[in-house]
């Protein structure tokens, strides 16, 4: 059935149907036995997109990780049938005992059994369990059982034992940690006991530590992956709000962000200081923190473009942040070019550029395209955390804003720590940032608190 159901490429067999002709469509049902007409409704493997499916191999936990609507509760309650369901409605599946565990057991219930893809929605008449509320548990006509569980109650897996497990949304236990090492224990019937976890990706140690066990098999889709079946004004709102933005590369894009420990900068952060609209700015720089080498193999170019008010005192300023420009150039050439081209969309006063590295060819290779750019040459005197620090003060005062599309650079500053950044390669948006902000922010109220001497 499957070769028959799934012949068409890596698509799922709706996006096969959507993008069918007419005569396409009359032509695959009418090739259809009545039973497989009948059976069609029911069978994922074929409606399923691909993250939805299981893989290949001998794995013991599959993580299913997504944006928000991207699928993954469907996912779940279709493994779980796969895994207690037979040939027929009576015959017997892979597994016998099933865990269904979640953040609380009014969630299970409502989302897990009961929800739009719960497993009951999920479930042919014919096959479809029976919910025991009294004892927390969903019966199958061939005997099969599913248990409920809650996070909040660790305790409460000291004793059962199964061959399954469907854990949901992992990565926003309070009690993670020892939900899932009781779960571990109760996974010792059957071969080989599997389970699945369906979750929105957070920082937290469980989910990470998951995920490096060599025995851990990962899925992943985006929101966008399951917009079919999604209303097009959620979409249309979620995008609008989140899009381009740390949290969105989480909640709608579903990676995981690693806010690592002593970070100078947070997500919690950096989202209180989301701005959707820019004010009228008192000056604009292009900041720029060029690579060691230029050719395509060198790290990237950072290139940000910051805006200030600084009408008043300096405790009245603020600063925002209108653009990453970054760039991974093959040439000085090609960044100087990138920057220059920043400066332009932003009516920019000034290009600030780092020349530790590249000294005196830095300008040449910028006067060498616009030979009347407003230029300044800094140079770093202490090391990249040291610059930062002063910097994530002003964020931590709400002096420094972000517009929406910084996730890149936001991903960079929440890996940037007081003993260095701990990512990979070099923080070279962080870099440009901070020269940025300093610039309009930072030397500026230097000068302004010296005292001013009158002559007479």
């Amino acid at each position: 059935m499957r070769s028959t159901l799934r012949g068409h490429g890596t698509r799922s067999g709706a996006d096969w149907l959507a993008s069918a002709t007419r005569g396409e469509v009359e032509a695959f049902l009418d090739g259809l036995g009545e039973n497989a007409l009948m059976a069609l409704p029911w069978l994922f493997e074929f409606w399923a997109l691909p993250h939805q499916l299981p893989p290949e191999g001998a794995w013991k936990s599959w993580v299913i990780m997504g944006g928000r609507g991207a699928g993954k509760t469907r996912a779940g309650s279709e493994w779980v049938r796969s895994e207690v369901e037979g040939a027929r409605p009576l015959d017997h599946g892979r597994s016998r005992r099933v865990a269904l565990v979640g953040e609380t057991i009014d969630q299970v219930r409502e989302v897990m059994v009961f929800g739009e893809s719960g497993i009951l929605a999920c479930s042919p008449p014919d096959r479809r369990p029976v919910w025991e509320a009294g004892r927390r548990r969903l019966v199958w006509p061939n005997g099969a059982v599913a248990q409920v569980f809650s996070a909040h109650e660790p305790e409460s897996l000291r004793g059962p034992q199964f061959d399954a497990a469907w854990v949901d949304e992992l990565a926003k236990w309070k009690k993670a940690e020892e939900t899932w090492d009781m779960l571990q224990f109760a996974l010792r019937l059957g071969e080989n006991p599997r389970q699945v976890i369906t979750t929105t990706p957070r920082n937290v140690g469980v989910l990470k530590g998951i995920l490096k066990n060599a025995s851990t098999v990962v899925t992943h889709a985006p929101t966008e992956a399951n917009r079919a079946w999604l209303a097009a004004s959620f979409l249309e709102e979620v995008r609008a709000r989140y899009e381009g933005t740390r949290l969105g590369a989480q909640e709608l894009d579903g990676v995981l962000l690693e806010d690592v420990e002593g970070a100078l900068w947070t997500t919690p952060l950096l989202e209180a200081g989301r701005l959707d609209a820019v004010p009228a700015l008192s000056r604009v720089v292009v900041a720029v923190d060029p690579p060691v080498t230029g050719h395509a193999g060198s790290d990237e170019c950072g290139i940000v473009v910051v805006g200030a008010v600084t009408e008043g005192p300096p405790q009245s300023w603020r600063a925002v942040v209108l653009e990453d420009a970054s760039v991974r150039a093959a040439s000085p050439d090609q960044w100087a070019r990138a920057a220059l081209a920043a400066m332009a969309r932003h009516g920019a006063d000034r290009l600030v550029a780092e020349v530790n590295q590249g000294g005196d060819l830095v300008e040449t290779v910028i006067r060498g395209i616009d030979a009347s750019v407003p230029f300044r040459a800094v140079r770093a005197s202490k090391g990249k955390a040291a610059r930062a620090e002063p910097i994530a003060a002003l964020y931590e005062q709400g002096r420094v804003r972000h517009v929406r599309g910084l996730a890149k650079l936001e991903d960079q500053m929440c890996r940037m720590t007081l003993r260095g950044y701990e990512g990979k390669g070099s923080p070279d948006r962080v870099d440009a940032l901070v020269w940025g902000v300093w610039e309009l922010m930072v030397e500026p109220s230097s000068a302004w608190a010296k005292p001013q001497v009158r002559r007479l």
